[in-house]
């Protein structure tokens, strides 16, 4: 945050009119600056992640570039000329020039530090998206079999390296609009924990007014089959899940980074988070996906037979690759870059001995290794 205090806090509405001020040519360069122009006290930064996506067709255009209208109205009224014949409606646009645009993108998120906090911030989720010439609009190869066929495409490239003709953009889209648009991560984390402390109670108290068919007691009694070196052995459900009522795992990241050698580092320089917060089946669903904005070249995975000596190289080549110490482990709480296991090997070799961490690393590697979280 800059030396002047914030007059105004981001807002939906007022987000979407810079958005909509950008124009296409310096849109990348001109966001930062607009966000900060928009709301004085803040110093955004931008961050783009390629996880491409695309939104249903919304223009047909013609040869000569000529758009013809709304994609979905433009099929409605061929096919009610037609009398709603697929068949027909196929073979008149099969040969045609007719090709219809879309939008498509990629996950954008803007920062702002509001204090000195890990998880003093706001972050804007955002689109970055082109229009794109997407292709026919209808397969020329297969009839359409019904018109969920016509209005959602199927037939085109949509890879990130497909090649296609770009109509406007680039611009910038406020997404997550159900309630992870526009966050302060403080305050997002304190209304986890709250809900997360409620429902926990409300769940206990179900408990014990429903002693025999409640939830928990099928879980205290229900028994886990686990098969080791040792032979098979029972084990009850809460001892095989010793985190099932235990805090949320938002909360737990954030303070691992807060007690980690990764605290030297802004969060937000190395990770984004995927918000939602909703109602569901009159159920509040709350949480986050953290998402790396730098992601390892490959993979680590806890190989047969690999040393620990080894282990540890690798873990630290890929602090490295990323600029962080200890990015490997919040890369494994992400679930997909490093293999859990390789933490479970680390935390034994610290208990015997035989690998040595920073203490701090070491007290949050051996707090997870006794109550997992992964996301």
């Amino acid at each position: 945050m800059s030396d002047h205090k914030p007059v105004r806090l981001p807002d939906p509405a007022s987000v979407e009119t810079v958005l909509a001020s950008l124009e296409a040519r310096s849109a990348d360069a001109g966001l930062a600056p607009a966000l900060n122009q928009s709301f004085p006290g803040f110093a955004f930064t931008v961050a783009t992640i390629g996880d491409p996506y695309w939104r249903n067709p919304h223009a047909v255009v013609a040869a000569d570039g000529t758009r013809r209208g709304d994609h979905r109205a433009w099929v409605e009224k061929e096919l009610a000329e037609l009398n709603g014949d697929l068949t027909a409606f196929w073979n008149r646009h099969r040969e045609g020039d007719q090709k219809f645009a879309e939008w498509r993108g990629a996950s954008a998120f803007a920062f702002a530090p509001t204090g000195p906090g890990v998880a003093d911030f706001m972050q804007l989720s955002l689109g970055r998206e082109i229009e794109i010439l997407a292709g026919p609009v209808v397969d020329p190869d297969y009839r359409p079999y019904s018109v969920d066929d016509l209005l959602e495409p199927s037939w085109v490239r949509r890879e990130p390296d497909a090649v296609a003709p770009v109509l406007a953009g680039p611009i910038y889209r406020l997404r997550g609009r159900a309630g992870g648009g526009i966050v302060h991560m403080r305050s997002f984390l304190a209304r986890r924990a709250r809900i997360e402390r409620e429902q926990r109670e409300a769940r206990r108290a179900r408990i014990e007014r429903e002693q025999r068919e409640a939830r928990r007691t099928e879980l205290e009694n229900s028994v886990l089959h686990e098969v080791g070196p040792a032979g098979t052995r029972d084990i009850p459900f809460l001892e095989a899940s010793p985190g099932w009522f235990e805090g949320p795992r938002e909360n737990r990241f954030f303070a691992d980074w807060q007690r980690s050698s990764a605290c030297g580092h802004r969060i937000f320089d190395h990770w984004a988070f995927d918000i939602h917060d909703l109602e569901h089946r009159r159920r509040r669903e709350i949480g986050f996906i953290p998402r790396p904005l730098k992601m390892p070249a490959a993979k680590l995975a806890l190989e047969d037979g690999i040393s620990m000596y080894r282990l540890m190289e690798r873990t630290e080549a890929i602090d490295a690759e990323i600029g962080l110490p200890f990015a490997w482990f919040f890369l494994m709480t992400h679930g997909y870059f490093v293999d859990p296991d390789v933490g479970d090997a680390i935390a034994e070799g610290l208990r015997q001995g035989r690998v040595r961490l920073p203490a701090r690393d070491a007290a949050v590697l051996l707090a997870w290794a006794d109550k997992k979280y992964l996301f």
